[in-house]
């Protein structure tokens, strides 16, 4: 040891900034900075080996990039000897071993990993997550005794206090807060994405893999293939091919949906910028600067930008104004399952094995696949809103409980009942018909419903609007979903809810449609 520590401060695998709040507290000279790795981070739902690599690795580069500025950094290896394997054990040990230092820490991302480390007695200084742009306590506030909560309000209101994208009178550039309207248009025939941009693995990364590889072999996913930047210098890089290839475009295909195609226009940066390689206030100044050029069209910037500091920030919000209850709503009543499909990849449903398969192959699904097709066929199904929101927790690089308790439970499963947002996000077929190719190439058909050969969505859907039609039924949202069926004859009305029961059936007894 150098020397004691006068003040110790742990960051976390997502806290990976270098204008990390807590650093403003502590001196390079007289202090330390406490990183480990704990199996119980990488195990307490079977994260992907990809996203472990991820975390692991770019913990082990932040933490040279920190070396080389200065400061004293305490590292634990998942494979060190005396690793207690939680974080609460380690910032216990390391505490003991350096004299009892005075301890800081930002606010954790996660209620389960902070309410751990409170847990520990220890006496704790918290430090706001100044990454974000809203604090809990400003969110608290916006809140106030709204009994339900809508993000386009909360938007625009984070549009003004950052001035993004407005007029100088401070109205929004093109008179419009939200272009979504102009962000839906389905991919042309022949229209592919741009080449995706892929990094190497160094040294460091190479040695995680054969961790990951012999620790967490059995996790859901494929360990081969890593290409994700694990440093800030590979992140800025995939940002600026982002911007120069596929913003233009983002906007207007951001839904669509495509064979062979996992990224299409969209940046996948959500992982770098969820555990601090990338800096929010600098996506959004390139996102507007780049359109004030007239590089980006302003349905690109704006539904890029809303992304970010509204629904990103939102979600972050309820998450913490919520919890921990939150995590247990489940208004239907669900308690289906997860089919096992969801593990494997192995269905029939063309778009479902597409969005899984490149699920288990990358870690990555854009937020279409997620909400309007492995969502909705969840929502559809029935199925216990814990057990998907673990499994997209799991499975996907870019997963950290606080945007994806909300998007998840929320969003996908409407299991808070509205809270979050206005309407079920359930759909038919026939729109992932319209916002893919993934129909043409199918077994079942989308032009049918109630057959052996139809499109299971189709049948699901009507069946769930159904079985919910008390709780829904007057949703102004779903108002025409709801006349339709009421104009049905009573003898496709009966079709409909049989081959629905049928199919749920076959879930039940293990089946995979």
């Amino acid at each position: 040891m150098k020397h004691p520590a006068r003040r110790l401060g742990l960051v976390l695998g997502d806290q990976l900034s270098f204008d990390l709040s807590l650093f403003a507290a502590l001196d390079p000279a007289r202090d330390a900075v406490l990183m480990a790795e704990v199996n119980e981070e990488a195990s307490y739902v079977p994260h992907h080996p990809h996203k472990i690599v991820l975390v692991f690795s770019a913990m082990r580069h932040f933490a040279a990039a920190l070396e080389e500025r200065g400061w004293r950094v305490i590292y634990t290896r998942l494979d060190a000897p005396g690793n207690s394997g939680s974080l609460a054990g380690e910032l216990r040990r390391w505490h003991a071993a350096l004299g009892e230092p005075e301890l800081h820490l930002t606010e954790c991302g996660e209620w389960r990993v902070e309410d751990a480390l409170r847990a520990t007695g220890l006496p704790l200084n918290w430090h706001a997550d100044s990454r974000f742009l809203c604090s809990r306590e400003a969110f608290v506030r916006w809140a106030g005794e709204r009994k339900q909560l809508r993000m386009e309000l909360f938007y625009r209101e984070m549009r003004k206090r950052s001035g993004l994208l407005l007029e100088p009178d401070g109205q929004p550039l093109g008179g419009s807060w939200n272009f979504d309207a102009d962000n839906r248009k389905a991919l042309p025939k022949g229209v592919r994405g741009p080449f995706p941009a892929r990094f190497g693995q160094d040294a460091i990364t190479r040695e995680v893999v054969a961790l990951v590889g012999e620790r967490f072999a059995h996790h859901y996913g494929r360990l081969e293939g890593f290409d994700y930047p694990v440093t800030h210098a590979e992140a800025q890089a995939l940002w600026q091919h982002f911007l120069a290839f596929a913003l233009p475009a983002f906007g207007d295909y951001q839904d669509a949906m495509a064979e062979g195609e996992p990224y299409l226009f969209h940046a996948r940066i959500s992982a770098a910028l969820n555990i601090g390689l990338l800096d929010l206030r600098q996506l959004c100044a390139d996102v507007e600067s780049a359109h004030r050029q007239g590089q980006v069209p302003l349905n690109a910037a704006e539904g890029f930008i809303r992304q970010l500091i509204g629904w990103r920030e939102y979600v972050r919000g309820i998450y913490w104004l919520r919890m921990p209850d939150y995590a247990t709503l489940n208004v239907f009543g669900n308690s289906r399952p997860l089919p096992e499909f969801y593990w494997t990849g192995r269905t029939e449903m063309r778009c479902m094995a597409q969005a899984i398969g490149q699920t288990l192959e990358l870690g990555y699904a854009h937020h279409i696949q997620r909400l309007m097709v492995t969502g909705n066929f969840a929502l559809l199904a029935g199925i216990a809103p814990a057990a998907i929101c673990e499994w997209y927790l799991a499975v996907y690089l870019d997963a950290f409980e606080w945007v994806e308790l909300p998007n998840t439970l929320g969003m996908v499963m409407h299991a808070d009942g509205g809270y979050l947002g206005s309407k079920p996000y359930c759909a038919s077929g026939r729109y992932i018909q319209r916002m893919s190719d993934h129909c043409a190439s199918c077994r079942y058909r989308v032009d049918r419903a109630t057959e052996e050969d139809a499109c299971p969505f189709n049948a699901l859907y009507w069946h769930f609007l159904m079985r919910h039609s008390e709780r829904l039924g007057r949703n102004p949202r779903l108002a025409m979903a709801y006349r339709n069926l009421q104009h049905m004859d009573d003898a496709r009305v009966d079709a409909l809810w049989e081959r629905g029961e049928r199919l749920l059936a076959r879930l039940d007894a293990g089946e995979a449609l």
